[in-house]
């Protein structure tokens, strides 16, 4: 611990009770934790596996993972629990979730899988089957419930909400699914339902760490309280400064009102100059809502902010370009030392314009475009072609999934149309049958539904009784040989390559997507090998909740994070990163702060925004504007943000933007 600093050494000494780290941007919180759970191993003796580690990211926790084999046995910190909060109960409920009435094989939903099934809960509420008013403000309102772990009966303001609560809840339990905000609250209802199981828990992890604690929200809070509260040993490391997280529930009042024996503040900044580090704290200080802290920087002044004005959205752009390359020509800048930050996805795209069309010379040769990468795109596991695979594989490890059967009933084309589907779907909801058993009894035994078959065409009774055939040689096999093998022979047997030719015509794009295809079987080898080499057992249903709970499957930010490229990502992207150089562009009110962000709290969310994306800069940091801005086609004039009159102007040069 020798390279640690005082305050640093201090957390990690903290080994009993309740401890709060307030760890600002850049302090070097991940060594704390680790050299913490180091220190608890081998100076104090406590068992690996009685340490859990809550994150909210697979990278942090796997970060944390690699840093502690190389402090201590690997063998040790192979036994430390380390995961995001819904593995971690994905992990609990697929040993316990039989006591609430699911089995053990259940199936996890997304966000769009959860869309998909409240509009079928509200035809059926209705008995409408033409089309339907948006439902956004109840899918938020539930999935704002879910979060703070509000059951469907507590929601009295809103008949319509609650009923279709209920509804959806009624049908995932029925469907043997849950999503993900129900890993935690499933787990939370486990808990309080079932004291015995809590204390088993209670007693397999005495010591409880959480990252990112200004991140939680109430379910999250309620899970780490009643985890710690029988040894009340509970270590948790955030900073309020950068809780940006309040759309998705979390609420800062919990590290602001955590009750601990020990609070320890690390202050000292090892990324950031002391000119950056000075103007990131006169911001954030003006919020209301804080402990007070302030960063201090172990580097000299460096260089002042820039500060330019552009006449319009396309010139600054343009002007953020030049920049970039003077920075890559004369000062030696890798392109992956640069990024462009801004407040929204949408403002993306004059940036990329910008980059693709500047030219530039290595040593001989003209180059047309800066490379660069867009964080936050369409990632892999969003692709329609991946989508259909994880939807076989989510029916074929649990046949309840009405859901996933749907996505892929006609894929590849079979011959069962819309007009079919719609007959078969009517039929389960008036008969009150799941879609898989009417399937194959429509297979195996149709004298039982002689109305139905009787109004289905050859090609789709056909095409029905492929899929059944399919369905289960597939689970034979996933239950039987190994789960690569199995995928294989799936993929083959369902002729998917034909259907990607079929689906498009340029021989690139039908390139693109087999790759992500067989790609999809390198993912589910290497989870094997991976739970071969934990001396566990690897199975279907492990694996798509693995995948599912980890963003490792999305090839954007993976694959190429190697490679020597412009980051252009927002500022929520950016938490936790940090470049030599960053562009923090279209600071315009409206934007920054957004122009829904207009309560108290809001605004000071926003502040924490702006702060956040101060913080990543090692070495240089430009801020700019447009005068005017294109917003729904027309051009718009702006005001400059009016956190930019928070930075002294002693720490910024105002420079023409061209």
């Amino acid at each position: 611990m020798k390279h640690l600093n005082a305050q640093q050494q201090e957390a990690v000494k903290a080994t009993e009770g309740r401890v709060l780290v307030l760890a600002g941007a850049g302090s070097g919180k991940t060594s704390v934790l680790t050299h913490r759970i180091a220190y608890l191993i081998s100076k104090m003796n406590v068992e690996p596996h009685s340490i859990l580690g809550l994150t909210f990211t697979n990278k942090a926790a796997g970060e944390m993972r690699g840093r502690l084999k190389n402090m201590i046995d690997p063998k040790l910190a192979k036994k430390v629990v380390l995961s995001t909060f819904h593995s971690f109960c994905c992990r609990v409920l697929r040993k316990e979730i039989h006591h609430l009435g699911y089995t053990v094989n259940f199936t996890i939903y997304d966000e769009s899988d959860r869309r998909r099934l409240l509009k079928h809960a509200v035809r059926d509420h209705l008995n409408h089957e033409g089309e339907l008013p948006s439902l956004e403000s109840i899918h938020q309102a539930i999935a704002q419930a879910k979060n703070r772990g509000v059951p469907p009966e507590e929601i009295t303001d809103n008949a319509l909400t609650q009923e279709l609560y209920k509804l959806l809840e009624v049908s995932m339990r029925a469907y043997n699914a849950i999503d993900f905000d129900s890993l935690l609250s499933l787990v939370v209802t486990l808990f309080e339902k079932f004291p015995e199981i809590l204390q088993k828990y209670q007693e397999e992890f005495r010591y409880l760490l959480i990252d990112e604690y200004q991140d939680t929200n109430q379910i999250q809070y309620k899970i780490a309280s009643l985890l710690s509260s029988r040894h009340n040993n509970l270590f948790v490391v955030g900073d309020d400064d950068q809780s940006i997280y309040g759309f998705r529930g979390a609420e800062i009042k919990h590290i602001l009102e955590f009750e601990s024996e020990k609070i320890i503040k690390l202050q000292q900044n090892y990324r950031s100059t002391s000119t950056i580090l000075h103007a990131a704290n006169q911001v954030i200080r003006n919020n209301k809502e804080r402990h007070e802290k302030e960063l201090i920087s172990n580097q000299d002044h460096g260089e002042k902010i820039q500060v330019f004005h552009a006449p319009t959205d396309e010139e600054e752009a343009k002007a953020v370009a030049e920049r970039i390359l003077y920075l890559h020509n004369e000062r030696h800048y890798d392109w992956s030392d640069i990024a462009i930050l801004y407040r929204s996805n949408n403002l993306a795209r004059a940036f990329e314009i910008a980059l693709m069309e500047t030219t530039w010379k290595r040593g001989d040769e003209w180059i047309r475009g800066i490379p660069y990468d867009v964080y936050g795109g369409l990632d892999m596991a969003h692709r329609s072609e991946i989508k259909d695979l994880i939807a076989y594989l989510k029916v074929c490890a649990n046949p309840k999934d009405q859901e996933s059967l749907l996505r892929i009933i006609n894929v590849p084309r079979r011959g069962i149309s819309n007009q079919a589907l719609d007959l078969i779907t009517q039929y389960c909801r008036q008969k009150k049958l799941h879609l898989c058993e009417t399937l194959e009894h429509l297979v195996f035994s149709p004298e039982d539904h002689e109305e139905l078959c009787a109004a289905l065409s050859k090609p789709a009774k056909k095409g029905i009784t492929t899929l059944i055939s399919i369905l289960n040689d597939a689970q034979d096999k996933f239950k039987h040989t190994s789960l690569r093998e199995a995928l294989k022979e799936f993929i083959e047997a369902i002729d998917y390559q034909k259907a990607i030719k079929e689906e498009v015509k340029s021989d690139k794009v039908r390139l693109f997507k087999w790759e992500n295809v067989l790609s999809t079987i390198d993912l589910i080898d290497s989870y094997e090998k991976e739970r071969k080499d934990a001396g566990e057992e690897a199975s279907l249903s492990d694996f798509l909740s693995h995948t599912l709970l980890d963003p490792s499957l999305s090839d954007r930010k993976n694959k190429k994070q190697n490679g020597n490229r412009v980051s252009i990502m927002t500022f929520h992207g950016s938490k936790g990163l940090e470049f030599d150089a960053c562009f923090l562009t279209c600071l315009e009110d409206n934007l920054l702060p957004h122009e829904k962000s207009d309560t108290p709290q809001g605004l000071e969310e926003e502040r924490r925004l702006f702060y956040v994306a101060l913080t990543r800069a090692k070495k240089q940091l430009t801020l700019s504007m447009a005068r005017k801005r294109k917003r729904l086609g027309k051009e718009v004039l702006t005001t400059p943000s009016r956190f930019l009159f928070e930075i002294p102007q002693d720490l910024i040069q105002i420079v023409p933007h061209k």
